[in-house]
């Protein structure tokens, strides 16, 4: 007999399908809920049962997980009217795998202690690839002892997993990741961008960058995205926009100077505001692309003195 705790998961997008379905590979027993049922069609055709609220889902749950996009929402299925907390037993577990404020994290974990519920912050990383690959890197917050416990449900999901300290550290270290993949982004499409002004192929620049110090998986990813002009069934812009403001308004809160990646979200406002927002992040090289006319002026006059 199965001793598998039974799982509830909200939030069935172009994350949460894959992890959802990844948890039923492993042979755990998964009640979703979705706002639009149709949504979840496919993981309840393997084997998912349906719930009609946050609260059914959890009251069928013993773990309930949690994929969904801004605090407002993560506070919605969990705190709201028919949320999670209306339905969880006491002992349940949330494990909330948003990008979200550390500040809200440790809102909402405070509020379902009271009703003697755990919590565990796990936002991850790897994009919808990852999700689908059960690649994942999950970098969790909470009580230890509730970590090893849902330890098993991150395996399946993940490849690299670690317990980063108390509610919020999740969410702590992935602002830190997000701060480092979006600058690092922005100089990659710099770098793309002077390559083609200059008149050389920006193909053979990443190549040549990935062969030095300048490789990253940014580059890896990304940059060939921008060489390929594919900005399409990526992950989309909005997502970054979000997660880069969470990173500077926390910034902002501690007094911490963030110069780059302040520079770096105004340059992505501009992504969202021209239409991009549902586009692969990598089609930030056009926003350069208009800011410099889109002309290839001659380097190799670059530098010389004007008559």
């Amino acid at each position: 007999m199965s001793t598998s705790p039974a799982l509830g998961f909200i939030g069935i997008g172009a994350m949460g399908e894959p992890m959802a379905l990844n948890l039923l590979k492993a042979g755990y027993a998964i009640t979703v809920y979705a706002r639009r049922a149709d949504a979840a069609a496919g993981l309840v055709k393997a084997g998912a049962k349906l719930a009609e609220s946050p609260a059914a889902a959890a009251r069928a749950s013993d773990i309930i997980v949690t994929m969904v996009t801004t605090a407002a929402d993560c506070e919605e299925v969990t705190l709201g009217k028919q949320g999670i907390i209306e339905g969880a037993k006491r002992g349940a577990v949330v494990v909330d795998m948003a990008t979200i404020s550390p500040l809200a994290v440790r809102r909402i974990a405070s509020v379902l202690a009271e009703r003697g519920i755990e919590h565990i912050d796990a936002p991850v990383s790897g994009g919808p690839m990852g999700a689908r690959d059960a690649t994942l890197s999950i970098m969790a917050g909470g009580p230890l002892p509730v970590f090893e416990r849902v330890r098993p449900l991150f395996e399946a999901m993940g490849k690299t997993i670690l317990h980063m300290g108390d509610h919020g550290a999740g969410q702590v270290t992935k602002a830190c990741n997000q701060l480092v993949l979006t600058v690092t982004l922005e100089g990659v499409a710099e770098a793309m961008n002077l390559a083609a002004h200059c008149g050389v192929e920006p193909a053979k620049v990443r190549e040549a960058m990935m062969g030095g110090f300048a490789a990253s998986r940014v580059l890896e990813l990304f940059g060939k995205r921008m060489v390929e002009r594919n900005f399409e069934n990526g992950v989309d812009a909005r997502f970054y926009h979000k997660d880069l403001n969470i990173v500077l308004s926390l910034m902002h809160e501690l007094g911490l100077p963030a110069p780059a990646g302040a520079v770096t979200l105004q340059q992505i406002n501009a992504l969202v505001g021209s239409g991009g927002a549902r586009s692969d992040f990598s089609r930030m090289i056009e926003v350069l692309e208009r800011a410099g006319g889109n002309k290839a002026p001659d380097c190799a006059g670059a530098g010389k003195a004007q008559p």
